[in-house]
């Protein structure tokens, strides 16, 4: 699966995943007042909403991304419909070409980290049949809990040859307060990208990236400039673009050589880019298109920060 992300970014020129993070303040009052016509102000009402949000943002912006990130906690606080809405966005995205990173943060120990990794990534065995349940490409973990925790996503990557981002560096503002404490004389967070790098070895894809990355924040472009040294064959998803800070000059110590290497993160800033000031002329009536737009402008920032390496 990293192979199919590479191809996908060098084909779009676009290092770019939206996470589909949606919440109801983000939503247009016109999908809302529809979804709550047709199933009322309930949990399946909203997630009706969520799920005609995310669609309009996807068939806006599907040729311009190789990948999009939906935030599972943002649809189970709507219950079994949000897991729904959830569902039916990973296979409408894939149905589009995109690849699916499942924000998932996954992270236990023994058969609960199993039936994590197969829930999202791998295959359920139902009597004599086996299901797919949510089907995302990729994962996230985190690997606070260890290596037993780890594990059984590693193992399923290489039955479905899929892929993990793991937790390393976050761009949360408290991240310092465990990730930057010293152990050996290293910050808790480079010893986890060593881990990481090692995991890689044991899961290449047929370049030179493995399928094990790693998650580290735009908000530190300097921890970012170490680990990309700590993790030369592993893929960095950098969340912290626009919203949380980061701009494109604090995203270039993230890449290889090669121009490869990262994928960066806009969540709101581009689902909700309609309610920005710079893209207000396009109105709640055309959300998507603002989407669009800030999509555009973001691959730019990226190119510009990159061609001055």
């Amino acid at each position: 699966m990293i192979d199919k992300l590479i191809s996908k970014i060098q084909k779009t020129g676009a290092p770019i995943v939206v996470g589909l993070d949606p919440m109801m303040k983000f939503v247009p009052e016109q999908i809302k007042k529809r979804a709550f016509q047709e199933c009322g102000e309930t949990l399946e009402g909203a997630a009706e909403a969520v799920w005609q949000f995310n669609k309009g943002i996807v068939d806006a912006i599907c040729d311009l991304v190789p990948a999009v990130k939906p935030q599972v906690a943002m649809y189970e606080q709507f219950g079994v419909p949000g897991v729904e809405a959830f569902r039916k966005t990973v296979n409408y995205c894939k149905e589009k070409g995109l690849v699916v990173i499942g924000d998932v943060k996954r992270g236990d120990i023994g058969s609960t980290s199993e039936a994590y990794a197969v829930a999202h990534l791998g295959r359920v065995q139902v009597g004599s049949q086996a299901y797919r349940a949510f089907d995302e490409d990729f994962a996230t973990v985190n690997p606070y809990l260890g290596s037993d925790g780890v594990k059984p996503f590693l193992k399923v990557c290489k039955e479905e040859k899929k892929g993990i981002f793991v937790l390393v560096k976050t761009s949360n503002p408290s991240s310092g307060e465990f990730q930057d404490r010293l152990v050996d004389g290293k910050p808790l967070y480079q010893l986890v990208g060593e881990q990481v790098a090692a995991w890689g070895e044991e899961c290449m894809g047929s370049g030179s990236y493995s399928y094990v990355g790693a998650v580290v924040g735009a908000t530190y472009p300097e921890q970012g400039r170490i680990m990309r040294k700590v993790m030369p064959k592993a893929f960095i998803l950098v969340p912290g673009y626009g919203a949380q800070g980061g701009k494109g000059s604090d995203l270039v110590p993230f890449f290889n050589e090669d121009g490869l290497g990262a994928i960066i993160n806009s969540s709101r800033g581009i689902i909700a880019a309609y309610q920005q000031e710079q893209y207000a002329k396009y109105g709640a009536e055309n959300y998507a298109d603002a989407s669009r737009a800030a999509v555009l402008a973001m691959k730019e920032d990226i190119a510009q920060a990159l061609a001055a390496k």
